[in-house]
């Protein structure tokens, strides 16, 4: 009976996966439009799965397959997704008409993974709405003015320790990490952290597991995209519950405290209880969009409070260092553009004393080159996108038709790749800030996207500009980044799923400036 039981449940799991996978292509076929077939279960996704390249790569090989195509067909795993590769037709999807695509696909269920699958990220319609209402007075510039001095008090945490670390080959990536751990600790959690002396603390053990993403991770994740509704039934998780339980109890400790004794601190989980509470104003020259303006009528539970505070964490922790890592690598290898920075930061230093909220903007050439930084590792990949309302696609191609879409069909619109089309950017591998220099009127609109586009764009991109420069400027002023033997050049990118770091990490010596 049971070797019957079995044959017949791997008999309805093949049958199944070979329906889906001719669906699949016919979908693509359907719509005229080219695709690569892929493989069974793993569709164009397999070497990413089995971290034999990036999933960057991946998709990009797919971008790169079919180059005077508006859109082309990619399958992850067993379902179809439209790879968008024109700029305008981007700009459609994202902001003209936006509310045909107003959510993200749901790759978590809030009832397995609460505090992703209910964070901002993944909420969907009116809640999602309501939601970014209600947070966007804590993310104005204003805000983020009063985070800013826990950022440059652990920037300095960091300089004090690479000045007994000079002439030694230092780990950038592990570095980098400690940062944004504890500046998201700091300014998020009301947290004191010092992650170069306590090593093993529990915020940055919890940030490293999450984002680890081991192979058993991997079969896990390709199981709830591949059979989303089999994988809630089953209760199936892709994170360890310690991490969710990490930050529920942290949070809940810390949100009671401060209500209990009516303690206030100027950071994320305090504007967060004002904006829940509807008691956080942001000046009206500081709203980005009319939706912002009205003021939130929902009533949000602590829990909806907690999935907010947790993905600010998760957001924070590794797309930032993502960013700094990358940089500092780059700005080994391109000495000339080192020393570029440094005169600016130098001369600002003469100028300014210290550095402010007011002034870093004068920092120009910064701006320039963290855009660039950007633009080659942008930490995005694509901006997903499922359609909510019937959709018409303008044609793949001169002389095709338009290709209709129905709720529930998901586009990528292409990130990184477009970033490094030469049609775009022309030599795309070469670090050249001065393509941000002036009015970056030569850029195509909707060409650079490091923080999404239009209404569903990243609500923290001013803490993540913030959060790179003030590191950047304490480490440019304080050291010279130099090669080591360790320092690859050119950059290639580690096999992963979404983390963009270097093959082989990032390694730099620091030379004391005098």
């Amino acid at each position: 009976m049971f070797v019957t039981l079995l044959a017949v449940t791997i008999s309805t799991i093949l049958i199944y996966v070979i329906y889906k996978y001719k669906a699949a292509h016919n979908y693509f076929e359907k719509h005229g439009l080219k695709y690569k077939p892929g493989i069974p279960v793993f569709g164009n996704s397999c070497k990413s799965t089995f971290y034999k390249r990036h999933t960057f790569d991946d998709i990009d090989e797919i971008y790169r397959a079919f180059p005077d195509e508006k859109y082309v067909g990619y399958l992850e795993a067993m379902k179809p997704v439209i790879i968008i590769r024109d700029p305008e037709i981007i700009k459609k999807i994202t902001v003209k008409q936006f509310d045909h695509f107003v959510d993200h696909r749901q790759l978590f269920s809030p009832e397995i993974e609460p505090l992703i699958g209910g964070s901002l990220f993944l909420m969907k319609g009116d809640k999602w709405k309501d939601m970014r209402t209600t947070l966007s007075p804590a993310f104005t510039s204003s805000k983020m003015k009063l985070m800013m001095p826990f950022m440059v008090k652990i920037a300095r945490n960091i300089i004090d320790y690479l000045k007994d670390h000079t002439d030694e080959d230092i780990d950038v990536d592990d570095l980098v990490r400690r940062y944004t751990n504890d500046v998201i600790a700091s300014s998020a959690y009301g947290v004191q952290v010092n992650s170069l002396v306590d090593r093993d603390n529990e915020f940055y053990k919890t940030g490293q597991d999450m984002f680890a993403f081991t192979l058993r991770q991997n079969m896990l994740f390709l199981i709830v995209i591949t059979f989303p509704k089999l994988a809630e039934k089953l209760g199936i998780r892709v994170f360890p519950s310690r991490i969710q339980n990490f930050f529920t109890n942290l949070i809940n400790e810390t949100i009671d405290y401060r209500e209990k004794n009516n303690v206030v601190r100027t950071d994320m989980i305090q504007l967060l209880m004002e904006a829940a509470r509807g008691t956080l104003k942001a000046e009206n020259d500081e709203i980005d969009t009319k939706e912002d303006t009205k003021k939130p009528t929902r009533q949000w539970s602590r829990n909806d409070l907690m999935s907010q505070v947790f993905i600010f964490f998760a957001a924070g922790f590794e797309s930032s260092a993502t960013t700094v890592g990358m940089t500092i690598h780059e700005l080994a290898i391109n000495q000339d553009v080192q020393e570029k920075l440094y005169q600016e930061i130098r001369e600002y230093q003469e100028q300014h004393q210290e550095l402010t909220f007011d002034s870093i903007p004068s920092l120009k050439y910064m701006e320039c080159v963290v855009n660039e930084c950007l633009r080659k590792w942008s930490p995005a990949l694509i901006m997903d996108r499922e359609c909510t309302k019937p959709f018409e696609l303008p044609p793949v191609r001169e002389g095709a038709k338009p290709v209709k879409l129905k709720p529930g069909d998901i586009v990528y619109n292409m990130v990184n790749s477009i970033h490094m089309d030469p049609k775009f950017f022309p030599n795309p591998d070469v670090f050249d800030p001065d393509r941000f220099r002036d009015d970056k009127k030569h850029i195509q609109p909707f060409t650079f996207m490091p923080f999404g586009m239009g209404p569903r764009n990243c609500i923290g991109l001013r803490f993540a500009y913030l959060e790179v420069k003030v590191i950047l400027y304490y480490l440019l002023l304080n050291f010279k980044i130099l090669k080591c033997p360790k320092t690859t050049d050119p950059i290639q990118l580690q096999p992963h799923n979404f983390n963009i770091k270097a093959l082989g990490g990032s390694w730099v010596r620091l030379e004391a400036r005098k």
